[in-house]
């Protein structure tokens, strides 16, 4: 008798656990932990789960406000979350609840919903902008095909600048320029840097030199991989001289203080090779005269128009007038 009843509740437990079950809010949110994101140290503006056994009017979802910290109903005090993983907010999370008489042995389950906390954002000459929070581990190359890779205009150098709040609570920045070839090759694992979030990632364009004037093929020419560029350089990019081109060429530089500079330079001795050839920076503008001499605003701004839009020809105009 004693073996059939004990037989009997074998198979009749699963049955009654279904109609009775231990956790009798039926009503509160439920939170997955295998579904939870992976773990990481809980952040500002971070949707965090919190489920407390026995507890509906505490089971809920809240988001970490701009100080760090939260408030649950029925506590007096505000929940410090920023840096805490979230095993360590569930005991931060019942230590107060008993400290303040709420509960006397509370269980809490504490997941994180979602991050907002951690963005990485990575701009300028990359395909396709975008702006992601880091959600597991990630490192520079990771980011950079986040984005869909380098564009052909990207310069030699990735600017990663890092954004931090110290214990005096200032903000601070510190920024690191990675070199292109040697991240892309990969001849220096260390420049591949691992990303936490709250980095900006941003690619400049390469520098560009502006060829106008009495050239075959006037343009905006970039400066690719670090490299220099110089006058013969700038002149075998444009398809070299027109035939009624000058001996003279004027190289247009706008310093950094916006002081405009003019520097003529002696073409006919250069293409000839009596004179050393000269280097141009980005953003100059190599202009070639025409057998008089003669410098015409007018010709230039009608040669850079049909070349690369309103903002080459406003650059130019800029410096030249």
């Amino acid at each position: 008798m004693k073996r059939f009843l004990a037989l009997s509740i074998l198979f009749l437990a699963p049955a009654l656990a279904q109609q009775y079950p231990l956790h009798p809010n039926t009503n509160a949110p439920q939170y997955n932990e295998g579904a939870n994101l992976p773990v990481q140290k809980i952040g500002r503006d971070d949707l965090i789960g919190i489920s407390v056994y026995d507890a509906p009017e505490l089971t809920r979802t809240v988001r970490v406000g701009a100080d760090g910290a939260f408030r649950l109903p029925m506590l007096k005090q505000h929940i410090a979350a920023e840096g805490l993983l979230p095993s360590d907010l569930e005991s931060v999370i019942a230590a107060a609840l008993v400290e303040e008489q709420v509960m006397v042995d509370p269980i809490v389950t504490v997941s994180v919903v979602e991050y907002q906390s951690r963005p990485v954002r990575v701009v300028g000459a990359v395909k396709t902008p975008v702006t992601f929070q880091v959600t597991q581990p990630m490192n520079l190359l990771d980011a950079i095909s986040r984005a869909d890779g380098l564009t052909d205009t990207a310069g030699p150098s990735i600017l990663v600048t890092r954004s931090g709040v110290g214990a005096d609570g200032q903000t601070s920045r510190l920024t690191l320029r990675i070199p292109v070839t040697q991240l892309m090759d990969g001849s220096d694992p260390a420049l591949n840097i691992p990303l936490e979030g709250g980095e900006e990632v941003r690619i400049p364009e390469a520098g560009r030199v502006y060829v106008v004037g009495n050239v075959k093929t006037p343009g905006a020419y970039l400066i690719k991989d670090g490299a220099e560029s110089s006058v013969l350089k700038a002149l075998s990019l444009s398809q070299g001289l027109e035939h009624y081109a000058g001996n003279t060429a004027y190289i247009y530089r706008q310093e950094g203080a916006g002081q405009k500079n003019e520097i003529p330079v002696d073409l006919k001795k250069i293409v000839e090779r009596k004179a050393p050839d000269v280097a141009l920076l980005p953003n100059d503008i190599l202009y070639i005269t025409d057998k008089t001499g003669t410098r015409n605003t007018l010709s230039v701004l009608e040669k850079i128009a049909m070349i690369g839009g309103s903002i080459t020809a406003a650059v130019i105009y800029a410096v030249l007038k």
